[in-house]
């Protein structure tokens, strides 16, 4: 597993399912992320408002109620206070064609439920948020 990136990293997790948001918070707390969490895209979009700062990363489901993870990413991508963050969509949706709608949209990484914790980690070291396994040991 690889060492944490360091205090001060900010993950929001979006998903109406409370125990996927557990799942989630457990897999990405340990490695260093400040956590902050959201029922659906409307509640998201809210949080970064009222935020002082902007989150490093969302983890993001497609399917919720009064704003899906798709609307979320467009709102998000068409303002530029938020372009630093990186989105990943972790969701059921596994048809190609909704991976390209959403990589189209602005998410940069796709996890398709259910997931080994591994999934979510390797996305984190490919969207540079914590180092790999041997950069941490060489550093």
């Amino acid at each position: 597993m690889p060492t944490t990136r360091g205090d001060g990293v900010r993950a929001l997790i979006i998903d109406d399912a409370r125990a996927m948001r557990s799942i989630l918070k457990r897999i990405v707390q340990p490695l260093g992320f400040e956590i902050h969490e959201a029922a659906n895209g409307r509640e998201a979009l809210d949080h970064l408002e009222a935020a002082d700062e902007v989150p490093d990363l969302a983890l993001v489901d497609w399917n919720m109620p009064e704003m899906n993870g798709l609307d979320f990413i467009k709102a998000v991508r068409g303002d530029q206070r938020y372009r630093g963050m990186s989105l990943m969509m972790v969701t059921t949706e596994s048809e190609n064609h909704q991976v390209v709608r959403a990589l189209a949209a602005g998410a940069h990484e796709y996890v398709i439920k259910p997931f080994p914790p591994t999934a979510i980690v390797e996305k984190l070291v490919l969207l540079g948020l914590i180092p790999a396994e041997g950069e941490a040991a060489a550093a």
